[in-house]
């Protein structure tokens, strides 16, 4: 049961990357997002180490804390959203939230947590930051995002949907939304999408978006396994 409509169907499995492959390109993914904070990191350290730049040390301190707060965010969300995190075999959905809003902590766009605290299964928490986190990436230049969760049918009903003047998902994205192999375009922008639909594949579950002018709308169906 899609609030958004079901996209076409998913490419062959043997068209799309497994294995090592997927694993290299997650872990391109990572290293791309974690590359800032860590060389701000240590363009403060450098700063603090550089005499002629005394005056700037209040300034290189602020830049280290701020970076460094974004990459322990950085940290607590991938080992959610792309890692085992074996030690929870359970999620509280405010945690959930947590993490998604520490990520944007600083960021243009609003999230809205439209989810009653509950109890959610590694699946379901996986699937809810990933399609928190693109609904957020749909407003680059500010907007609301709204991330919802409810119960219906046997299924678990995740929605995200992205309000803003430029609401927009690329055209890489769109592709990993629909479990489609990346045929032009960069692989960075391919891969955070395709592996929302990765995880919702592997649940069992279905995956969902429309765009329109202003508003982008992201749908996950989950089945439901008290």
């Amino acid at each position: 049961m899609l609030d958004t409509p079901e996209i076409s169907p998913a490419a062959p499995r043997s068209a799309l990357p497994d294995g090592v492959d997927l694993a290299a390109l997650v872990a391109g993914k990572l290293c791309h997002d974690f590359i800032s904070p860590a060389g701000a990191i240590a363009s403060g350290l450098d700063l603090l180490d550089d005499p002629s730049a005394a005056d700037m040390r209040d300034d290189a301190l602020a830049l280290i804390a701020q970076s460094s707060r974004k990459m322990v965010a950085l940290v607590h969300f991938a080992r959610v959203a792309f890692g085992a995190s074996t030690t929870s075999e359970s999620f509280r959905t405010d945690e959930l939230r947590d993490l998604v809003a520490g990520l944007n902590d600083g960021g243009r766009a609003e999230l809205r947590w439209r989810i009653d605290d509950q109890d959610v299964d590694k699946s379901t928490a996986r699937t809810l930051i990933n399609l928190a986190w693109l609904t957020l990436g749909a407003l680059p230049t500010g907007g609301a995002a709204t991330v919802t969760l409810k119960r219906a049918d046997g299924l678990l009903i995740l929605g995200g949907l992205a309000e803003g003047a430029r609401a927009r998902l690329k055209g890489e994205a769109l592709a990993g939304l629909k479990g489609e192999p990346l045929s032009e375009g960069l692989q960075g922008q391919w891969i955070h999408p395709y592996w929302l639909w990765r995880t919702v594949h592997d649940a069992g579950g279905r995956l969902g978006a429309t765009v329109e002018d202003g508003l982008v709308s992201i749908g996950a169906d989950l089945p439901d396994n008290p």
